[in-house]
């Protein structure tokens, strides 16, 4: 199987208290890393682009992530998804990292974060005519 093949969804792990304790600081620590992800097209990470659709920690402190792109066809898909391997799986305490790449449902604007936004010009909040575009 290839590194970013889709595999199966690992079943859930129940996690007690003890567990999300000792977890929760791991999580910082991946969306910093996750934030340091650029698409080479656009100045905005990928974190704050919204094209991290879920980030799970499991008890053996491996990262599943599932994510997309803006558009299908990126054609720096598998550069930026080897950065944020490399990136999350540098974070100490981390075993290893599992990327699902999706893309239902399809991304859109507003996925973005609202620094995102103003990074990107876009007004914080949506007009009635949902462009986002500030007027």
């Amino acid at each position: 199987m290839g590194l970013f093949e889709k595999k199966e969804k690992p079943e859930e792990e129940v996690l007690t208290a003890e567990d999300i304790k000792e977890i929760a600081p791991l999580y910082e620590k991946v969306i910093l890393a996750l934030k340091q992800v650029y698409d080479p097209e656009i100045p905005v990470n990928i974190y704050d682009l919204g094209l991290i659709y879920e980030l799970n920690i499991r008890k053996s402190r491996e990262v599943y992530i599932k994510m997309t792109f803006t558009a299908p066809n990126c054609p720096m898909a598998d550069e930026v998804m080897m950065d944020v391997k490399q990136g999350v799986e540098d974070v100490p305490g981390v075993t290893g990292c599992e990327i699902e790449l999706v893309f239902e449902p399809a991304w859109d604007q507003s996925m973005l974060s609202d620094e995102a936004r103003v990074i990107l010009g876009y007004d914080i909040d949506f007009d009635d005519d949902e462009s986002g575009v500030q007027q």
